[in-house]
């Protein structure tokens, strides 16, 4: 029976070629995807584990083996927004441990440099980054201990004498392979954050094969009216109802097969495209995306049998006895159990709000299974939602057109439904996506700092840590000075005696103590009291992202000559913000003080807002692709409709209907069923997406802007512009001949 279903597939004609070529572009499109997102999350791990050597001077390791120590020093800088991760090493014998990707352990005076530091290096001026990294490059880091072809690592030699006192420093005897169990702010290799990018790349996987599978299943219903003579003769001259279940599964089976081939190869071909992505923050290496064999094996044995499946489902009605062609019944009217589904997915995402599993494995589990019966609620509550509609409008109108659509709807609203199920599901998607994504936007954007904030740069201990230095030699405040763009400078000095605070306030820190002639010079801290000389200003006032130039600190009962005695916490210096000031700033500040970091704003925001241009590609992704898929779809299912209902229209035109009466018909059956669905997909879509904000990320829904509005809107008015189009088709398909064939 298959060969026979499969010759039947390839010699219907045009109509069965066309209808093959369309199954299988939607299938290679979202296989392509599919494996595209399980790449990327393998990618995502396989980044992870190769920054895990990064954490080797972790207080927490315990890890020995009986080599010679090495002692080691681990710490992070930036240069221009992008994050460089330093390792200062010094061997105490032969048998000291190295590090992935090395040869052999860089000697005093030398370093070894990740590709991409290399580059930078050379095309760099030294006084803006080569002269915080002292001696000469002895070599490159090899992939084996990069997490990114853009990773900024360097190994730096020391001798023990100059490791042992940096504040950190360990002797290790092993390198770290995973994660140590504790991480006290001397861990730098903790990779992305699995409950963040693994899950919303799981729901992206899900999101985008659903509307391929509806696709599928509308595609294997076109011209389903005409092989239902062929299938009706079938069954005449002996065939079995699993026979024709059989032969009407083949061919969407067979296309579904063609086209996961082809989406392998879109995959392999776009693997390097999509290695460029820099949805982490960093591009990936194109040999990281890859797939396991389980997953390739399930995604080219799960994709067919699903759309098999798919159009039995789609054709289940197409089975019918031999003379059932011409005695057709209305079928029975869906009922109101078809919410469950739906409910149930919102309510798993409503118990998880406030009980979030505690692995990422449980996060994945729980989020995605709820957002895919959310997904399968909506295609099963629509028939049911669309016949409610329906019932409504007729009760209301006395219009012959919107009488007659209301009806037809109420009767069969499963099949007013399924024409728009495609794009209900594309709105469910995208307003779930960008509601997300934007919620995290916002949430985390605001590390990108005021203006003010962002020309600045902070160097010295932070809050609590002990003093910096007892004083900052003149040739320093000199040079920095004659820094091109320089703006503005300000000591902070420690303020062991807490002048200046509140006698009762139990803070174990106190502020700092600024001369106010260095504080004018930089207004974005704020500004001391009239007729005051040195103000009391509290050191996150430093270290904010946002202004503070409205403040009046107190002042403090010290003179600017005392204060100058005491030892200083940090330096501030502001520039016009340009790339030479900051780092040819922060290189002054390295060399002279390198236990410490200079900060700037952008450099807190740096990795967050890399990070959230990936999500916004990501949704790009989405939409691009669920919204044609959707649009082609709700074509081809009114095509398919118009075909499956020409006899009735032609009757209807045959007794006096004008042809006007029968497309204003044909709009609205489109209409009604998009608008009244499509609003509950939207509302489930901001209440899905609230949910999961809320219980993973303790973030309140933020709603999306203007431009989400206007896509929605024109995405409707798309629809319904595809919908009018095929009404010069009504003419064609409904005339006297029709009637006169059946």
């Amino acid at each position: 029976m298959i060969p026979f279903a499969l010759r039947l597939a390839v010699s219907g004609g045009r109509e069965a070629v066309v209808r093959l070529v369309m199954i299988t572009a939607a299938v290679a499109i979202g296989v392509g995807l599919l494996l595209a997102t399980l790449a990327s999350l393998n990618a995502v791990g396989r980044s992870n584990t190769r920054q895990l050597w990064y954490n080797t001077g972790a207080a927490s390791r315990t890890g020995t083996a009986p080599v010679d120590p090495l002692w080691w020093w681990a710490h992070s800088d930036y240069y221009d927004g992008r994050s460089l991760i330093e390792m200062d090493v010094a061997a105490t014998g032969p048998t000291s441990p190295v590090p992935p990707g090395l040869t052999r352990l860089p000697a005093p005076g030398e370093y070894y440099a990740s590709p991409a530091l290399a580059t930078l290096l050379r095309e760099t001026p030294t006084v803006q980054l080569g002269d915080r990294i002292p001696g000469r490059m002895a070599g490159r880091i090899g992939k084996a201990a990069l997490a990114s072809p853009d990773s900024l690592v360097a190994v730096i030699g020391r001798t023990p004498a100059e490791v042992k006192g940096a504040p950190g420093a360990r002797a290790v005897t092993t390198i770290a392979s995973t994660l140590p169990p504790a991480c006290d702010n001397d861990c730098f290799g903790v990779g992305v954050r699995g409950d963040a990018m693994t899950l919303v790349l799981s729901v992206v996987a899900g999101a985008l094969i659903f509307p391929v599978l509806i696709f599928v299943g509308t595609a294997t219903r076109l011209s389903a009216a005409t092989r239902e003579q062929r299938y009706a003769a079938m069954r005449l001259v002996g065939a079995t109802p699993r026979q024709i279940s059989l032969i009407a599964a083949v061919e969407s089976t067979l296309a579904a097969a063609a086209g996961t081939a082809v989406g392998f190869g879109l995959y392999l071909a776009l693997r390097p495209v999509l290695a460029t992505v820099p949805f982490t923050g960093s591009r990936f290496f194109a040999g990281d995306l890859t797939l396991t064999a389980s997953q390739a094996l399930g995604v080219a044995l799960g994709v067919p049998v699903a759309a098999a499946i798919a159009a039995r489902i789609a054709l289940r009605r197409i089975i019918i006895s031999p003379l059932g062609v011409t005695r057709r019944v209305t079928p029975r009217p869906p009922q109101a159990w078809r919410l469950v589904p739906l409910l149930a997915g919102l309510g798993e995402l409503v118990f998880f709000v406030g009980r979030r599993p505690a692995t990422v494995n449980g996060q994945a589990v729980a989020y995605l299974t709820g957002f895919l019966l959310v997904m399968l609620g909506l295609v099963i509550a629509g028939p049911w939602l669309t016949m409610a509609a329906a019932r409504v409008v007729a009760r209301r109108t006395s219009r012959p057109a919107t009488l007659i659509a209301a009806r037809r709807l109420a009767d069969d609203p499963k099949a007013g439904f399924r024409s728009v199920s495609g794009l209900v599901l594309a709105l469910f998607v995208t307003t779930a996506t960008v509601s997300i994504i934007g919620t995290i936007n916002h949430n985390r954007g605001v590390l990108s700092g005021d203006p003010q904030t962002r020309v600045a740069v902070a160097h010295g201990a932070q809050i609590g840590d002990p003093p910096m230095t007892n004083a900052v030699p003149d040739r320093l405040l000199t040079d920095i000075q004659a820094i091109p763009g320089f703006r503005g400078l300000a000591i902070v000095h420690a303020n062991p005696h807490r002048i200046g605070m509140d006698p009762t306030d139990p803070r174990p820190w106190a502020p700092g103590l600024v001369v106010c002639s260095d504080l004018v010079r930089v207004p974005v801290i704020g500004r001391c009291p009239a007729g005051a000389s040195v103000a009391a200003v509290p050191l996150f006032a430093f270290l904010d992202v946002r202004s503070n130039s409205a403040e009046q600190w107190p002042a403090a009962a010290i003179s600017p000559a005392e204060a100058a005695t005491l030892p200083v916490q940090m330096l501030y210096v502001t520039t016009n913000g340009s790339t030479v000031a900051m780092e040819q700033t922060r290189t002054l500040l390295t060399r002279t003080y390198p236990d410490y970091m200079a900060r700037t704003v952008s450099d807190w925001g740096s990795n967050q807002q890399q990070e959230l241009a990936g999500w916004r590609q990501l949704a790009n992704v989405v939409l691009l692709t669920t919204l044609p898929i959707a649009g082609c779809s709700l074509a081809v299912s009114i095509v398919a409709g118009l075909s499956e209902r020409r006899q009735p229209f032609a009757v209807l035109r045959l007794t006096g209907a004008p042809l006007r009466l029968l497309q204003r018909v044909i709009g609205l059956e489109s209409a009604l069923p998009l608008l009244a669905v499509a609003a509950l997909s939207i509302g489930t879509g901001f209440a899905a997406a609230a949910m999961f904000l809320k219980s993973q990320m303790k973030y309140d829904l933020i709603l999306p802007g203007g431009a989400y509005y206007t896509l929605v809107v024109l995405g409707l008015a798309t629809a319904l512009g595809i919908s009018a189009s095929t009404l010069p088709l009504l003419k064609r398909i409904t005339g006297p001949e029709v009637t006169r064939n059946n």
